[in-house]
């Protein structure tokens, strides 16, 4: 593997890190918890790098309901 190839890779990793990192704190938003401490602690969880989504998305996301927008 050239040092190039393994860039890219880092790359890829840390771009999709990034992007479900942004879907579970959109998530997060649109969801409300028991309390106001444990959506922080969900959202703490959330922003740590690589596995935080991973986290969230398999016991988090599961425990909060969605909120419900009415337009009038």
């Amino acid at each position: 593997m050239t040092p190039n190839e393994l860039i890219l890779y880092v790359l890829l990793i840390v771009g999709l890190s990034f992007v479900l990192t942004m879907l579970a704190l959109i998530d997060l938003l649109k969801k409300d918890f028991s309390t106001p401490k444990e959506k922080f602690v969900w959202h703490l969880v959330a922003i740590v790098p690589v596995i935080g989504w991973l986290f969230y998305f398999a016991l988090g996301a599961k425990k909060g309901t969605r909120k419900n927008f009415d337009s009038k």
